[in-house]
Parts: structure tokens; sequence; C-alpha cells
């Protein structure tokens, strides 16, 4: 495994390689790492979370009143990069239930590599929200760095990228672009192939995902 550089955060967590473990094996069926994608997605957002601003607050308890925190208004957005990043939005707002919800849906053009944009829906106050951008696969980085320019173009100013797996070469593509975006990856793998796929990776995380070739 590559070394993490600064502003990058691997989650380092016994339920985390378990699950990546199974993740990884070309034999586990798309139902299984559907699920899978989820739990790390999880896992990893919890971390990734971590610094999200608070506001202090009262809350009347049976007993008394509690002194406590809570996020601020207007709620955090989580945006998935379509279409692999559909299941890690749906496992976020396992954890944030009230997230706003954006999509920038772009391929990766097979004879460039480089991202294609089909769509964008960014939720309204974009500036005044935490954002949270999920993607499985960090590989060339050409996809994220997009998907960051975007946000910024629109006035997102509190920005984080979570992926499940990500390379040293997409991580130099997006803090070349976005040095201030921190990254949270639940793996770190070695290097991108001739093909531009991640080794020893996980294939295609869309067509694992969702059952397709």
């Amino acid at each position: 495994m590559a070394e993490a550089p600064v502003g990058v955060h691997v989650v380092d967590h016994p339920l985390v390689a378990h699950k990546l473990s199974i993740l990884r094996d070309a034999d586990t069926p798309h139902g299984e790492f559907r699920r899978l994608a989820r739990e790390i997605t999880l896992l990893a957002a919890y971390e990734a979370t971590a610094d999200l601003p608070t506001v202090p607050t009262e809350v009347r308890t049976p007993i008394g009143t509690a002194h406590a925190r809570r996020l601020p208004s207007p709620e955090p957005a989580v945006v998935g990069i379509l279409r692999a990043g559909l299941v890690m939005v749906d496992a976020v707002l396992e954890l944030i239930p009230h997230a706003a919800v954006g999509h920038l849906g772009m391929y990766r053009d097979p004879t460039t590599h480089e991202p294609v944009d089909y769509y964008a829906k960014l939720p309204d106050r974009i500036a005044d929200r935490a954002v949270l951008v999920v993607d499985p696969m960090l590989a060339t980085g050409g996809s994220a760095a997009h998907a960051l320019s975007q946000l910024a173009e629109a006035g997102a100013t509190d920005v984080r990228l979570l992926c499940i797996v990500g390379c040293p070469e997409g991580i130099a593509t997006v803090r070349a672009a976005h040095p201030d975006v921190p990254i949270f990856l639940a793996a770190l793998d070695d290097r991108l192939d001739e093909n531009r796929y991640i080794v020893p990776g996980l294939g295609d995380a869309g067509d694992r995902i969702f059952g397709t070739v």
C-alpha cells in the first residue's frame, strides 16, 4: 500500500479492512458488492464528517436541560458523481438523513480518459453548506477534480472528497487542482495500469455495483 500524502486520510479500521477484502474479490456477486460498498461508505463517512461545524443548543430531557450541539442550517450536502456514486449517496443519507443531495453526471472518454459532462444538479445555497463529494474510485482523478471545480464555480468552499479506493495518480491530480480539499479513502492502492484502472483495485465499480458489463 502506498503512503498517504498530507491532506489524504485513509480509514484504518478492522471492519473496513474486512469488508474491503470481500469487496475486492472478483467472485463477490453484485448484490453483495453493493451492500459492502454502502457499509464501507458508512464507516468512512463517519471519519470524513468528523469536523463538520456544529452550533450550541439546549435540549429539554425528561430530567432537565442538556447543553448540546447540532449541525447548523442549511444542512450539509452530499454530491454523488454518477453513476457509481449513487450507492455512496444512499449510505451517507443513512448517516445524515436530512442532508441535501446533488448529482454530477460524467463519463470517462475511452480514448482521452477525460471526464465528459452529461448532467449537473446541485442543492441551493451550496456556498453555505458543508459538502461531501462521493465516488467509489479515485483513479486518474479527472472526474473528481472536475466535480470539485464545478462545486467551486457554484460557490462551495467547505468541501470534502470521499472515495472507497484511490491511488497516487488520482490523488496528485486532485491535489494539484484543489490543494485545500481533504481526501478520505478506505484504501490507498499502488498505481494505475495501462488502461487507467487502479491496481490491485476492485475492477469497474459501476459495473460491479449495478451488475452491468
